[in-house]
């Protein structure tokens, strides 16, 4: 699936990614390849994007992500809230 992530500052990322966990405001939900469209409000927590099949490059990556200790393809972003949508194929996130 496709996903960018935009602040109002600048888009943190746009790539191919295998899925992504996003901290929801009733808990932290992941999306899959082919989810169900959604719109959900996110709270402050982490963004995790997994990268295992589609690797994104340090070049590729804002300063705001960091690499998960136990595995290098998962991508960490904090966030204080925002909104996620994910209608066919394509996740678009505007965080705070």
């Amino acid at each position: 699936m496709y996903l960018e992530i935009v602040t109002p500052e600048a888009v943190l990322l746009s790539a191919e990614v295998d899925s992504l966990s996003v901290p929801g405001v009733e808990g932290q939900f992941q999306m899959l390849n082919n989810h169900a469209p959604i719109v959900s409000v996110l709270t402050k927590g982490e963004i995790k994007v997994f990268t295992h099949s589609h690797p994104v490059s340090s070049e590729d990556l804002s300063k705001n992500f960091t690499r998960d200790a136990g595995d290098s393809k998962i991508l960490i972003l904090p966030v204080a809230g925002g909104v996620v949508e994910m209608k066919d194929n394509k996740v678009i996130v505007l965080a705070d």
